[in-house]
């Protein structure tokens, strides 16, 4: 029996093949073949894909699909904090972000550490943010950032592009926001909007009781069929950029 080295290549035709410079040849030696009980090592875990806001209650990534082919909406009654780590997040997995909002000087050094708006984020003063393009390849999220009261926005959500509106606290446009939101978190609130917030959401007396509780970077997230409670932990890098979690600003 004879065997064959990569440099002695044999086999009729090998030889023209390498001076016309077809078919490079690779290394001689064994097939690498598996059998039928090892495949199963090779199976990766998969987990849900989106922004990952935080940890829920069995310490499991809690993931929000931000990007989707369908119009999205998103209420947060919460902290700037917040909202500004999702933004960051969502920059983070290829989506552009445009902040609509009245204290631009809030955003500017997210700004600054991310290129002066040439990547991934860009700030407008409310009622300006032009048309965004969103695409399956360059997917949008917009963050109103535009205190109690809202206006309707001019970009809406639609087909890529999410809507992220950021109310500090409950308000008289809040029923309505609420109502066309398919997400909506809840920080620390007090007890008089947490009752509101119970009958209009449909909470139980628990959830309810626990919201005027809620210790600074925690967040009900509320679907029409899910609750989860979800721990937003900074990494080290958002600590430095943002400071520590916080429900005030």
């Amino acid at each position: 029996m004879t065997m064959t080295t990569p440099s002695t290549p044999s086999g009729p035709g090998l030889g023209e093949r390498l001076r016309t410079g077809f078919g490079l040849l690779g290394p001689r030696h064994p097939r690498h073949t598996l059998s039928v009980e090892q495949v199963d090592a090779l199976t990766l875990p998969i987990g849900d894909d989106g922004v990952v806001v935080g940890v829920n209650n069995e310490g499991q990534p809690a993931i929000l699909g931000v990007n989707r082919p369908t119009p999205y909406d998103i209420v947060l009654i919460g902290g700037l904090w917040t909202a500004q780590v999702m933004a960051l997040r969502s920059a983070a997995t290829g989506a552009r972000v445009a902040v609509e909002t009245g204290r631009p000087q809030a955003w500017m050094q997210m700004v600054h550490a991310m290129g002066g708006g040439q990547n991934g984020l860009s700030v407008y003063e409310v009622g300006r943010v032009p048309p965004q393009g969103a695409s399956a390849g360059t997917p949008v999220l917009v963050v109103r950032d535009c205190g109690m009261r809202p206006p309707r926005g001019r970009v809406v959500s639609g087909p890529w592009q999410s809507v992220l509106t950021l109310l500090p606290y409950l308000s008289p446009v809040a029923p309505r926001l609420l109502r066309q939101a398919r997400l909506t978190g809840i920080q620390r609130v007090s007890p008089d909007e947490a009752a509101e917030l119970g009958r209009t959401m449909g909470l139980s007396r628990t959830e309810v009781e626990s919201l005027p509780g809620l210790p600074d970077g925690v967040t009900l997230w509320c679907t029409d069929r899910d609750r989860q409670y979800v721990l937003t932990q900074p990494t080290d890098a958002e600590i430095g950029l943002l400071g520590t979690p916080r429900r005030m600003d």
